[in-house]
């Protein structure tokens, strides 16, 4: 189905007239910063999922954070060990 000359004219004027002639600049500025956003994120999810797939894979993240270890002194007959720490629980 193709639209002539016409039917976009009477297309157009039915819009206008719905709309009106004040609300339709901001519509179309509205519209125009709505796809560059889009665009923008779209452009940034590329780029995340290139830096994915170069990034090496590492070991699985968890929640739980990793223990920290205390290096032993310079003459400390005790060797490096593991210290779990105290956590807060509690949410302010």
């Amino acid at each position: 189905m193709r639209l002539g000359p016409t039917e976009i004219i009477l297309i157009l004027v039915v819009i206008l007239l719905l709309f009106g002639a004040k609300k339709l600049p901001d519509m179309a500025r509205s519209l125009g910063k709505s796809a560059r956003i889009l665009k923008s994120e779209a452009r940034a999810m590329k780029e995340e999922d290139k830096k994915d797939e170069a990034a090496p894979a590492g070991p699985p993240s968890s929640d739980e954070p990793a223990p920290r270890v205390i290096q032993a002194a310079p003459g400390d007959v005790t060797s490096s060990r593991p210290v779990s720490e105290p956590t807060d629980t509690t949410k302010r």
